[in-house]
């Protein structure tokens, strides 16, 4: 057969490309320089208790990435020995643990290495990674053979029961199981995100549970009356049913009894409002009242029946002693002799502008409980006869230190005013304060108890039947809560 020239190089071209794939495949997938001549690796040496299904060429990762292969097992008086050949260009902490794990069910074992910190030196050719740092997995034969044995001491017939109840009971969940899985992965994740935070919870939960070692008796007492208070309900259940089944009619009647009084209702319950503010105020003196008046009963009760001993006591007795005019009555402060109203008129005129009261010096002799010696409530030790006075620093000042009348007792045409503190007075110095704004009107209105007829905040006049009182009716604040009685 004669080569031509085309030939040649057609055979030179196919051997250059041979070659060079034999080379690439020996270099990158074979890795022949590292076979035959270890280059770029190092040799560690792992001591092994039993092969544990480890063969030659097989994997070793480090951190999960490959980093070499297994490169020799021998046998050895104590167990295995296997060398491993590790990438040189990879540091890997000489304070690890060699594990040895099962890839897949049939097999494919590899040696895992996993550090125990990154501050220690990395591994050098020649180390040796001692048998207590290393472990193997089970054997899957003896595995196997407990689970028989597991599984034949199980009668049968429970065992079907088990799986037929464990079908029913987890048949069709795929999609819920492997969302739990998810959820549980997905909690596994931010755990380990949140480890410090976890990890500083774990180690100061001891002052926490010594509170609830220290607390267990209250906690204990606490139980002990939950369970007191369980079995009264449960002895009184069928009152308890009565007042849950009664509850809700019960509720629709006072719904009903408001709807009736709500145009009264509510002038009630802003006229308790400041009664609830005065209250408030007086409190300390309602509770030293409510103190003193069983006392003051029982004293009443010991006057008021006579003693028929031989003693002659008669008890409390009435005395017709009127000392009329001892002492004077006090004029100072009030209006003159000439604008005095008689009590005979059956008018009603406005009254005077300003404060009408007994001016005269806190300590006279007369009148002493009048208006001028009212204790301030909010501020201890302090007397005056107005709110506004006791609420500021204005001290009161009497009109005079007479007790007569000081003014033009010839001013009856346009009216004389009510005389007020002399000038230089600490109360005629003090600052005028602005009057204070004008709250605003209660959403309420006035109403005709005759006829039930009202002017509404709109101006116009309305008219509810069930306000007004018919003839013979009777008119007593009971009547006011009870619902309205057919004709």
């Amino acid at each position: 057969m004669r080569m031509t020239r085309l030939i040649r190089i057609q055979l030179a071209i196919f051997m250059a490309i041979s070659l060079t794939a034999l080379t690439v495949m020996g270099l990158g997938y074979v890795r022949l320089p590292t076979l035959l001549f270890g280059v770029g690796h190092y040799a560690v040496t792992v001591q092994l208790p039993e092969a544990g299904g480890l063969y030659q060429r097989g994997n070793v990762t480090y951190r999960g990435t490959e980093v070499g292969q297994v490169k020799d097992i021998q046998l050895t008086d104590t167990g295995i020995e296997a060398v491993l050949s590790l990438r040189s260009d990879v540091k890997i902490p000489s304070d690890l643990d060699a594990q040895v794990h099962s890839q897949s069910a049939v097999g494919e074992q590899y040696v895992a290495l996993l550090p125990r910190n990154d501050r220690s030196v990395p591994l050098k050719s020649g180390d040796v990674i001692p048998r207590d740092r290393t472990s193997v997995p089970p054997d899957i034969n003896a595995l196997l053979d407990a689970t028989n044995r597991g599984l034949q001491a199980i009668p049968a017939d429970n065992l079907n029961t088990v799986v037929d109840e464990a079908y029913t009971a987890f048949g069709g969940l795929g999609p819920e199981i492997s969302d739990l899985v998810k959820g549980a992965t997905t909690l596994a994740i931010d755990a380990r995100k949140n480890l410090a935070d976890l990890t500083n919870v774990i180690d100061n939960v001891a002052p926490v549970l010594d509170t609830q070692t220290n607390t267990a008796d209250s906690v204990q007492l606490w139980a002990a009356r939950l369970a007191n208070v369980t079995k009264q309900l449960q002895t009184n259940d069928a009152a308890v049913q009565g007042v849950l089944q009664k509850g809700a009619p019960a509720a629709q009647e006072v719904r009903a009894l408001l709807d009736r009084l709500s145009p009264t209702l509510p002038i009630v319950l802003a006229n308790l409002v400041s009664i609830g503010d005065v209250a408030v105020t007086y409190r300390a003196d309602l509770e030293q009242l409510l103190v003193l008046l069983p006392q003051g009963a029982a004293d009443f009760q010991a006057i008021s029946v006579p003693n028929r001993s031989i003693t002659g006591y008669k008890g409390g007795y009435l005395s017709f002693n009127l000392n009329l005019n001892i002492p004077p009555p006090c004029t100072t402060g009030f209006l003159p002799p000439q604008q005095e109203r008689a009590p005979s008129y059956e008018d009603f005129p406005d009254r005077p502008a300003g404060d009408l009261y007994c001016r005269i010096p806190q300590d006279a002799m007369f009148n002493v409980r009048g208006a001028r010696n009212t204790p301030c409530e909010t501020r201890p030790g302090k007397r005056a006869p107005t709110v506004k006075m006791c609420e500021s620093d204005e001290n009161y000042v009497p009109l005079n230190d007479g007790y007569n009348w000081k003014g033009d007792p010839n001013a009856t045409a346009t009216g004389q005013p009510i005389p007020q503190p002399p000038l230089g007075s600490p109360a005629s110095r003090a600052p005028a304060t602005p009057p204070a704004a004008a709250p605003p009107p209660i959403a309420a209105a006035e109403y005709d108890p005759a006829t039930g007829t009202y002017i509404g905040p709109d101006g116009h006049v309305y008219t509810q039947a069930n306000l007004g009182h018919k003839p013979g009716e009777e008119k007593t604040w009971q009547t006011m809560i009870l619902p309205p009685q057919g004709n």
